[in-house]
């Protein structure tokens, strides 16, 4: 299904759970703004060449509209919105003042060098400097981009505006960048999903886990479940996928990976075909990739008990209900994913508030037991929501960043 569609449907059950008002809930759904830009850049070998990108803010009501940008082929307006409106109601479900935004260029970073790819950065940021700000609309990194592409961005805007370093989030270290925010969507989805084993009597120490998606979040999720004594026994990422029942060595998988640019000819482990990994028999399966891997094609083969997304999306809603049925329980991504914007306000709140007229910056320990607590209090707020409308995480999640969201824009006076 459709990532919007699927998205939008989701709202609709929330909002009905809610019995909100047919005017609020479309003003709600509408997005603030869509901004679409073509990006022409010169080329190393002298040709020019062009790629459409696309800004989404979704909503503002509760604060400065946040988002990642993303490079990658699939990068659509659809696509885009969807994830635009999940950010709206991410920075809600983690009681955060932020609303929602998304952005991304079409493009396949692999094929383009690193100046090609400044240079496509730098025309972007050109292209939608007006329509960014510290208390507007503050992007960061995401699929195929990183705290190099947050520092172009910031250099960029600085030329149009001044020094902004609050005008993004998952900068380098160097450039006011947080300790842990690297690590922290994948620490994120560690606290999760302690959350909800402890939930259910259960610790992360002797759980089997499958992770699809080997990148920023999938590879730090592996190694601080791996220390939590959490045995991963299945990986992917796009160059294969590797199986090793008695426990993959992560510190050894991560610096092959690093090395090799992928799992693909590790040796601690038996190849398997990556499109397996869905299935594999483990307890906890944490799909970390693309959205909409999880589909009415597979999802009665999947044998975990439990499923955190840690990507955007997963999970099409054919396959909740299939899953549903099975018993399988499902910890959203709008909460579940959520570490990385948390602490991303974190960066943003030193650069913003009085942490930075004192030159005050947080250390990594501080940054890592704020985010626990919040991503603990964001779990507690989902399990309520559940118990007052007796619904599943899904829904409670949504339901709790839904009412969140039309609490401030009726209070701002903005209901249509």
């Amino acid at each position: 299904m459709n990532a919007l569609v699927a998205t939008n449907r989701n709202f609709k059950l929330a909002a009905r759970l809610l019995g909100l008002d047919s005017k609020l809930e479309k003003s709600l759904l509408i997005p603030f703004r869509e901004i679409k830009v073509e990006c022409t850049i010169p080329k190393d070998d002298g040709t020019l060449a062009s790629f459409v990108g696309f800004r989404v803010q979704h909503d503002n009501a509760r604060g400065p509209m946040k988002g990642g940008i993303r490079y990658h082929p699939e990068v659509d307006p659809d696509e885009v919105n969807a994830l635009a409106q999940l950010m709206t109601w991410k920075t809600a479900v983690a009681n955060i003042p932020y609303g929602g935004a998304k952005g991304g260029i079409g493009c396949n970073p692999s094929e383009l060098s690193v100046s090609e790819l400044e240079r496509l950065t730098r025309v972007f940021t050109q292209k939608i400097h007006d329509l960014i700000g510290i208390h507007t609309d503050v992007p960061a990194p995401d699929m195929g981009t990183g705290p190099q592409t947050m520092a172009w961005i910031l250099d960029e805007y600085s030329k149009f505006h001044g020094h902004s370093p609050a005008v993004v989030t998952g900068k380098p270290i160097d450039l006011g960048g947080s300790l842990g925010r690297d690590a922290a969507t994948g620490r994120g989805v560690l606290f999760a999903t302690e959350a909800l084993l402890n939930e259910h009597g259960k610790t992360i120490a002797g759980q089997r886990f499958a992770i699809q998606g080997f990148g920023n979040v999938g590879s730090w999720a592996a190694q601080l479940i791996s220390e939590k004594g959490g045995k991963i026994i299945a990986v992917s990422d796009v160059t294969g996928a590797i199986k090793n029942t008695n426990g993959i060595d992560i510190p050894s998988l991560l610096r092959h990976a690093k090395e090799h640019r992928g799992v693909k000819g590790f040796h601690g482990g038996d190849l398997i075909h990556p499109n397996s990994i869905l299935v594999e028999d483990c307890d906890v399966l944490i799909p970390a990739a693309l959205g909409g891997v999880i589909n009415r094609d597979n999802a009665s083969d999947i044998k975990a008990k439990f499923i955190i997304e840690a990507a955007n999306h997963p999970t099409d809603p054919e396959a909740d209900e299939i899953l549903s049925k099975k018993g399988v329980i499902i910890l959203p991504d709008i909460y579940a994913n959520s570490g990385g914007v948390t602490v991303s306000y974190f960066e943003w709140v030193q650069f913003c508030g009085m942490q930075n007229i004192q030159g005050f910056m947080w250390d990594e320990e501080k940054v890592n037991h704020e985010l626990k607590t919040y991503m603990t209090r964001g779990f507690k707020g989902v399990k309520e929501m559940c118990q007052t409308h007796n619904c599943d995480l899904r829904m409670g999640a949504f339901t709790l960043g839904v009412n969140r969201v039309a609490r401030a824009t009726v209070l701002r006076g903005w209901e249509a």
